[in-house]
């Protein structure tokens, strides 16, 4: 099903259902309502989610949540050096008993796919994702296989052991919508964790918010909220002011990305329509890994907040 032939409910509905969601997904994440919102409106704006965060922070029990959440299917990948790109988007198979070959399905035919530490592979395994994350579909042998519908990455890193890491090349970062960290929970937060894991895990009867249908629907409504004229015009102006200002500014893909998940933040607002504010909520996180200051003094963050500071709504 693609995104223009869902079947769409109204706004006020996929608010609700969105709603659910989240809270769904805050039985298992305790304390990081505003990440997992962003998460959501990635997800609502057919985007992808790179997490930056030190290991122990809840990164994978955050995917499973939202994969349980929308009701869809969960897979995840361990990236390590030696990891072949047949191994994420699967491989053909040869079979005895018909003397053919068929096609085995790697762990990257779900809706929700964690790349677990994806920066520890080598680039030619990384780039086994780039289809994928594009087009919605891998291509083996020269055989192209569709993906289900939704399908999102959601892929983490982090700078610990960095002479075991490889740079993800601009390319691929430019893919993922949203950038985002967890952090290390407050000490309630913390004994908030310890008091619901000292059983049971609540992962293992967390029941899905929505099905996958009702999800479906929720993001064929989030691409049809309305974005006027001078909001579009307001976002080049905001990727233009980086370019201006940067050796690498936000990319066009990157202002079709902040227009999506601020459709996204919209939607799970209740409004029809996005505002400035929507859009000032989500460049922090849609544009700073795109952006290359050519600077020690001046990160991408920095400038991403002068932008959305001196950029004028009109």
């Amino acid at each position: 099903m693609t995104e223009s032939s869902a079947q769409t409910t109204d706004v006020e509905t996929a608010a609700a259902d969105a709603q659910r969601v989240v809270e769904n997904v805050e039985r298992v994440i305790v304390g990081h309502r505003e990440t997992i919102e962003h998460v959501l409106t990635a997800l609502l704006g057919r985007g992808h989610v790179l997490i930056d965060d030190v290991p122990g922070t809840g990164k994978t029990m955050l995917s499973r949540a939202f994969a349980r959440s929308i009701g869809g299917s969960f897979s995840r990948v361990q990236f390590t050096p030696d990891l072949l790109p047949s191994d994420v988007t699967g491989v053909n198979v040869f079979d005895q008993a018909t003397g053919t070959f068929a096609f085995r399905e790697g762990p990257v035919f779900a809706n929700v796919v964690l790349g677990d530490e994806i920066n520890r592979a080598p680039p030619k395994t990384q780039s086994a994702l780039l289809e994928a994350m594009e087009e919605s579909q891998v291509t083996v042998d020269g055989e192209t296989h569709s993906l289900p519908d939704p399908f999102t990455v959601i892929a983490t890193q982090n700078d610990i052991e960095r002479d075991r890491t490889f740079d993800l090349p601009m390319a691929e970062l430019d893919r993922f919508m949203k950038r985002v960290s967890l952090g290390y929970p407050d000490q309630s937060e913390e004994a908030e964790i310890l008091e619901r894991v000292v059983a049971d895990h609540p992962i293992d009867d967390l029941d899905p918010a929505v099905d996958l249908s009702a999800f479906q629907a929720m993001r064929a409504t989030a691409a049809g909220v309305r974005t006027e004229q001078p909001l579009r015009e307001y976002v080049t102006r905001l990727t233009a002011y980086t370019r201006e200002h940067a050796v690498l500014g936000a990319s066009p893909r990157a202002a079709i990305l902040l227009v999506r998940a601020a459709q996204g933040r919209a939607l799970l607002d209740g409004r029809e329509y996005v505002v400035p504010d929507d859009v000032t909520s989500e460049a922090p996180v849609v544009l700073p890994h795109r952006i290359r200051t050519g600077s020690t003094d001046r990160s991408a963050e920095a400038l991403v907040t002068e932008a959305i500071e001196t950029v004028p709504i009109e």
